[in-house]
């Protein structure tokens, strides 16, 4: 007989016991999430009635694959434009779960008597909810289209962001072992630089290659390239110091700009369930039940913690962003949960040797716990409002009310906003694609050129002109684009108040541009040279050239801009060449306090004769109107196909 090696029997033992798990907890209803992890409990060494993996190294490794390209699959479905989609209620809501839950979370360890690295990975535990765990729900409870669900999914991408900046903190002390605030402050400034420069660099590069080669492309040639490209980035951000779960989401992010991103998720999805199962069940393996129960009691504390806290401060969270009692209760209520992330950060902590071993099996716990009780929290949420309501005085319910309205109603931006904002622009992006030249030339070229050519004096030149060859483009763009928005005109003709911090503003573009080339010179010849240098290319020389620059750098801008906003001009496109009679789209308008059509019914507005629109919905505070009537009248947005 054949023999057969260890890692099969032990793949078969794992998908085996995860087929069996997933029809049970389908039959039930229930995540599946939570049957991998208890297939993981059977086969894992603490559970002796069921077969045990032989090789659990070769199946962490996997694992560690499983955490990639769950990473990878959330950064196709992120999108970094989705930040700015989501708004500020989102923004805002998520910001204070989190922060309110990573300290609650650290006190709750120190109160237990846990360490100080234990209390902090239990904070980021806690501290991020469950998308799947949400969405299934939402679901199952016909909920997706209630108001309050956007909202909800606007706050699930603020946390995977910050989850994954959470996971380079964590890791970061973890090796340190220190916790000085400079050095916290410098890896959040050196995540921030890297995580520009490769997305900048990817939108600008990937999708022009894909696009160039798409007539080569197949089903099974995009599953390759994408992974290639994904395991590529796991190589170039771990080489930076960074974790590979944080290169796979980068990728991912990147290629959902393309195309192609539709298409790469789905052929994606089989690998990611794959190796997905085996990380949750490499999950369940790792648990003790006699840790589970040794532990009953911070388990329940850390799930009530979890239920109260998310809810009571998602809601404060959304009330303080503008949005009604009501919406904002049913927010906080749905939000009362952990998930897969948490998992992630506790197995970080294990494989890292900085957590007590008692510490994954609680947080597994705990999300069981409270993936349970999400379904009748969301069911509970409108009679515990109606309760509220009932009892809340008037005077509050007023106050309440006039702050949500006021804050909602608030579009105007200031000039002076807009100009920082397009100062702000201009310096982030040019500045780190210069830097990026700058440690691309000297920490990557010139050893090359030492190594291979020659070493002397030349090699410095050589690279020092290779290198300002690369940014005279965008040190144009950062020290002498002349930037004449009409918020920048208005605030220039006001010469009493505004021209001279415009002034400033100016000079500190010009100022920022010396000292980046002043960076390079001083690396490759001495201080003298690199400021007479700097001076010299950004007062005299690159004016003189602006003609040219300025033409080469219109050429990245337009290719950038238009790999950013591809998918939305192939949609365009194609809806303008092949659209059928019976073909729809469904966009969503808000209409503002001072627009023309407020009041109105829809036969005086005349979309349908004017425009070809219909109106499908129309949304009034927490109230939605389907099909409305022709004597319906708009008031506050409307969906229409």
């Amino acid at each position: 007989m054949a023999h057969i090696p260890r890692l099969i029997l032990d793949l078969a033992l794992i998908l085996g016991a995860a087929g069996a798990t997933t029809l049970i907890f389908k039959k039930l209803k229930q995540p599946l999430v939570l049957g991998y992890i208890l297939a993981g409990v059977m086969v894992g060494p603490n559970f002796p009635l069921f077969p045990t993996i032989a090789d659990s190294e070769t199946i962490r490794i996997w694992a560690d694959i499983g955490v990639i390209f769950l990473l990878f699959g959330l950064g196709l479905e992120f999108s970094f434009k989705k930040l700015v989609k989501v708004g500020g209620s989102a923004s805002i809501t998520g910001l204070v779960e989190i922060a309110a839950m990573l300290i609650l979370g650290y006190l709750c360890g120190q109160w237990l008597g846990w360490s100080t690295m234990d209390s902090l990975f239990l904070g980021g535990i806690i501290a991020i909810s469950s998308t799947t765990i949400i969405i299934r729900a939402f679901d199952e409870l016909g909920l997706k289209t209630q108001s309050f669900a956007r909202l909800v999914f606007g706050i699930l991408v603020i946390e995977d962001l910050v989850a994954i900046l959470l996971l380079v903190l964590l890791s970061t002390l973890a090796v340190s072992r220190q916790f000085a605030g400079v050095e916290l402050v410098f890896s959040i400034l050196k995540l921030s630089f890297f995580l520009t420069l490769w997305y900048l660099a990817g939108i600008y590069l990937i999708p022009t290659f894909l696009r160039r080669t798409s007539r080569l492309i197949s089903n099974e040639t995009l599953l390759i390239l994408s992974i290639g490209l994904c395991l590529l980035m796991v190589v170039l951000v771990t080489q930076a110091g960074f974790s590979a779960a944080l290169g796979a989401f980068i990728m991912g992010s990147i290629l959902a700009e393309t195309l192609y991103a539709e298409k790469i998720e789905h052929l994606m999805q089989p690998v990611k369930d794959l190796f997905g199962a085996i990380f949750f069940v490499s999950v369940g393996m790792l648990i003790d039940p006699k840790i589970l129960l040794q532990y009953a009691g911070p388990i329940l504390l850390l799930s009530m913690v979890v239920i109260l806290g998310k809810s009571i401060h998602v809601t404060l969270g959304a009330l303080l962003s503008g949005q009604p009692l009501k919406q904002s209760l049913q927010t906080g209520m749905s939000m009362t949960q952990i998930g897969e992330f948490s998992f992630i950060i506790a197995t970080l902590g294990l494989s890292l040797n900085v957590t007590s071993k008692f510490l994954y099996p609680i947080a597994v716990a705990v999300s069981a716990v409270t993936t349970f009780t999400t379904p009748y929290l969301i069911r509970l949420s409108e009679p515990l409002y109606q309760w509220i309501e009932k009892r809340l005085p008037r005077r509050w319910k007023s106050l309440l009310d006039n702050y949500s309205s006021s804050t909602q109603t608030i579009t105007v931006v200031s000039d002076w906003r807009e100009v920082l904002r397009t100062f702000a622009g201009i310096l982030i992006t040019n500045s780190v694609v210069i830097i990026g030249i700058v440690l691309l030339s000297t920490k990557i070229i010139s050893p090359f050129i030492q190594e291979k050519l020659f070493d002397s004096l030349w090699t410095e030149i050589l690279t020092a002109i290779c290198a300002l060859s690369l940014m005279a483009p965008f040190l144009w763009a950062l020290s002498v684009r002349k930037i004449r928005t009409h918020s920048y005109n208005t605030l220039w003709k006001n010469q009493r108040y505004n021209r001279g911090p415009l002034v400033v503003l100016e000079m500190g573009r010009i100022g920022t541009g010396i000292v980046l080339v002043g960076f390079l010179l001083d690396q490759l010849f001495s201080p003298t040279v690199a400021l007479v240098g700097a001076i010299v290319l950004i007062v005299i020389v690159l004016p003189v050239f602006t003609q040219k620059l300025q033409a080469t750098y219109a050429r990245i801008e337009k290719r950038f801009l238009y790999n950013l906003h591809a998918r939305e001009f192939e949609k365009k496109n194609l809806a303008s060449k092949s659209l059928l009679p019976w073909d729809a789209h469904i966009a969503h308008f808000e209409v503002s306090a001072e627009s023309e059509g407020i009041g109105r019914t829809l036969t005086e507005l005349s979309y349908r004769e004017k425009y070809g629109v219909n109106i499908a919905q129309i949304e009034r505070g927490n109230k939605i109107i389907h099909a409305p009537r022709a004597m319906s009248r708009s008031f506050h947005s409307i969906n229409s196909p």
